[in-house]
């Protein structure tokens, strides 16, 4: 690691502009100046990748569009590497990761460097190609992608290794290698990071044809081998330093899970020999016998620590902590977007080296900053009182790098004086309370608000006024959205055009809409959002105690990103959101619209959520004003109303023994915004993209009338891990095909889907709609996907009908 004497931050990954030609790196400087002879003991779990204006996600649609070359997204993603890199090496970072980047996600990074592909993709046994990459992660025009689902309990995804017994596992992919020996180049020595062999196969899933009950753990000795390659390799092109990320150790494990640890790690231990060790956990506390486990693994140098959601472990450590191993203290929030209190922090540091040694302790985050925005320099129509509470990726490294330095000795103390100045001024802002909602919201509490009568008596008000056919055909909400639209959407943003030019281009927009459902004949329609950035962002602005970035970007899968919202301080509805917008629509059909809403718990979980008070407060005051928007819908007419709660397993804690409470709350939270609305009144929600079946019991108990959920996209694994024996009660319409691939699905596919679906629930209650919303893909592939899955419900109606 080179001198420095006096280091200037930058927030750089630089800008990124992606070209046909190449990428440009562009630098900035940052207002934190540190002082420094050497880089302290510090380190960084991971960084976003994605750039901070998006760089990696446009290259990657630039190259799946077929405008540039693979060459072209390599280099601009070498450009993204480079510069994360020289970042944390510039601010004094000791411990730098690599291996951190990926094309999409790190959960597929590992497969393929396992040549863990499965079959209906073709691989025949070579290094993993970006075309058989992207397959698995997107499907293509012959196979659907594979599964895809919540990481833990956060807003990322990851692609689901699928296994099976008879798998041959194979070296398949040097990409951890390769980005070591590319920071090497530039003269950095990084911590190359690979997924741990156990938490690779407790994350993954039986392959298609495996039996359900076949557990992946048992191939752990098949691809230990695999992992002693790639150490072999990173260890003749000199690493010193490894690190396992295996966050499945906070997981409530049995006796022979956690044996599996001990298992790999004493197998490996030849293979370590040479190279420093760290196991990372994080999102949650560690159980007493994983931590017991842990900290007897063989050949293992170091251990980090979630310091911020698991403080239980903090005893844990007092309690007894392996002399001479190194503690990597992970207290600077990787999950949030609040600055750090740096002096309780120090203060937590600082007893926890007098347990474990001066020269032992690294100060860390509490897991990747992947889960944070960039840089907030690039922020500069932020409320400034409200910024100075803030801490994106690139300010939270310098937070690590000034405890570390305080730890050692050369506390820099305007920097902390600075923000304890913050920190004073977010508990004292009149911006932060409203005694009026605060009052509203407390009374909830132990409330248990519902609707007045059972959903088999409403459902049968509304099919009076409804009179839907059998098997209904919707959509989720969103329709494409075009090049036109953003553009439109961003003019009015900048006052480039007029609220009527607006208004005009929008309700085009949602007449074309509404007028290709009527041709494709859905029974009920959507207004398709063209109005709408994001469902959580859309309704964050029009709230109060919110506030929104220009470029707080966050990668949720893929080249997908989310921008969400701060919540800062107490929450109300100051009008109508979205009833112009809905009854606009409902004046171009006699159909129904649905109204289209994001449910609290949704927007809790996908904003950044002041930390100064409980979660469920919160989300109750979110809750009254969604109750607020719902009751305006259905004075204006609007008969069925959506309320998506896509979140609602997201939130749930990692540890069994909390998870009963946060269930209860979130639950009254959706039932507090329709409680009271009339049994005419049709009440819908959605949920995609995480395991259900777990708490398929809370789910009813949100008393809605229709439940959309995905279905197709994870294999149909609702259906086959429903309950024997379980009523819904309500509508239910599982996903028939997945949306976040290009496929278009034959009436066939769709014929066959809808029949299996039939065979498990009551046909009456069986609902036919995608597995999620279209925003994301082209009018080029809804259309003909749409019309199929419109013909596949009419045949199954009549063969239906045939069987009466």
């Amino acid at each position: 690691m080179k001198q420095v004497s006096s280091i200037t931050f930058g927030p750089c990954y630089g800008s990124l502009c992606f070209s046909a030609k190449r990428p440009t790196l562009l630098r900035f400087t940052h207002h934190f100046k540190f002082h420094s002879t050497r880089a302290m003991a510090s380190h960084i779990v991971g960084l976003p990748r994605i750039g901070p204006k998006r760089e990696l996600k446009f290259a990657l649609e630039s190259f799946w569009d077929g405008k540039s070359s693979a060459e072209e997204l390599q280099n601009a993603a070498a450009a993204l590497r480079s510069c994360i890199w020289k970042q944390l090496a510039d601010a004094g970072i000791k411990y730098i990761p690599s291996n951190t980047f990926s094309y999409y996600d790190q959960m597929l990074d590992t497969t393929a460097m396992l040549g863990a592909v499965p079959p209906r993709y073709g691989w025949k046994s070579s290094e993993v190609s970006l075309e058989t990459y992207f397959s698995m992660a997107r499907g293509n025009a012959h196979v659907p992608a594979m599964e895809m689902t919540k990481w833990f309990d956060t807003n990322y995804h990851y692609i689901v290794p699928e296994l099976g017994p008879h798998i041959r596992f194979s070296y398949a992919s040097d990409k951890a290698v390769d980005e070591f020996k590319e920071a090497k180049d530039l003269g950095l020595d990084t911590v190359p990071v690979l997924i741990g062999p156990v938490s690779y196969l407790l994350l993954s899933k039986p392959a298609r044809g495996t039996e359900q009950s076949f557990p992946p753990l048992s191939l752990l000795r098949y691809i230990l081998p695999v992992y002693k390659e790639v150490l072999a390799e990173l260890k003749a092109a000199g690493a010193t330093w490894i690190q396992f990320d295996e966050p499945t150790l906070v997981w409530d494990l049995d006796a022979n899970q956690l044996q599996a640890f001990s298992h790999a790690y004493s197998e490996l231990e030849s293979s370590l020999s040479g190279l420093n060790v760290l196991i990372e956990t994080y999102f949650a506390d560690v159980t007493a016998e994983a931590y017991k486990t842990l900290t007897s693994l063989k050949g293992v140098t170091g251990y980090g620590f979630d310091l911020v959601r698991g403080e239980k472990t903090l005893d844990l450590i007092k309690d007894g902590f392996p002399s001479g191993k190194h503690l990597f203290a992970g207290v600077v929030d990787g999950r949030n977007i609040w600055a750090n209190d740096l002096a309780s922090s120090l203060r937590t540091l600082q007893a926890l080296e007098g347990i474990v040694g001066k020269d032992k302790i690294v100060v860390s985050t509490s897991c990747s900053l992947l889960h944070t925005a960039v840089d907030i320099v690039n922020e500069t129509e932020l409320d400034k009182e409200v910024k100075s509470w803030l801490a994106f990726a690139a300010q939270k490294v310098v937070e690590v790098n000034a405890l570390a330095k305080a730890l050692s000795g050369h506390k820099d103390e305007a920097f902390f004086s600075t923000n304890a100045a913050a920190q004073a001024s977010r508990k004292s802002s009149p911006k932060v309370t409203n005694e009026a909602v605060q009052k509203a919201a407390a009374a909830l509490k132990g409330s248990d608000l519902h609707r007045a009568t059972n959903v088999a008596a409403r459902l049968d008000a509304q099919q009076k006024k409804l009179n839907l056919p059998i098997l209904p055909t919707t959509t989720i909400g969103s329709f494409p959205q075009t090049i036109d639209v953003r553009r439109v959407r961003r003019e009015f943003k900048d006052k480039k055009i007029s609220e009527e030019d607006y208004v005009n281009a929008m309700k085009e927009e949602i007449n074309k809409v509404v007028k290709l459902q009527e041709e494709l004949d859905i029974d009920v329609l959507v207004h398709g959002e063209p109005e709408r950035n994001d469902m959580v962002e859309y309704f964050g602005e029009q709230l109060s105690g919110f506030a929104f970035t220009s470029n707080g970007w966050v990668q949720s899968y893929g080249s997908r990103c989310v921008k969400p919202p701060i919540i800062y301080g107490d929450v109300s509805r100051p009008k109508p959101m979205t009833v112009f917008w809905s009854s606009l629509a409902q004046g171009m059909t006699k159909r129904p619209i649905k109204g289209m809403l994001t449910g609290p718990v949704t927007i809790l979980n996908w904003s950044f959520v002041r930390n100064d008070q409980p979660r469920f407060k919160t989300c109750y005051q979110i809750a009254l004003a969604i109750k607020d928007e719902v009751e305006d819908l259905e004075e204006a007419g609007i008969t069925v109303i959506q309320i998506d709660e896509p979140a609602l397993r997201e939130g749930l804690p990692l540890r069994k023994a909390e998870q009963a409470l946060y269930l209860g709350w979130a639950v009254h939270s959706f039932r507090i915004t329709n409680c009271g609305v009339q049994d005419t009144t049709q009440i819908h929600t959605h949920m995609c993209y995480s395991n259900f079946n777990d708490i398929i019991h809370s789910i009813i108990d949100m008393d809605a009338d229709v439940i959309t959920i995905e279905n197709s996209k994870s294999d149909e694994k609702l259906l086959s891990a429903l309950p024997e024996g379980l009523k819904f009660g309500s509508g239910i319409g599982p996903g028939v095909y997945d949306v976040h691939s290009p496929r278009i699905p034959s009436d066939t596919e769709l014929c066959v889907k809808i029949k299996n679906i039939i065979k498990v629930l009551e046909n009456n209650m069986v609902w036919v709609n995608p597995d999620c919303g279209l925003k994301t893909r082209k009018y080029s592939e809804v259309q003909p996907a749409l019309s199929n899955m419109v013909a596949a419900a009419k045949y199954n109606r009549q063969m239906l009908r045939r069987s009466d």
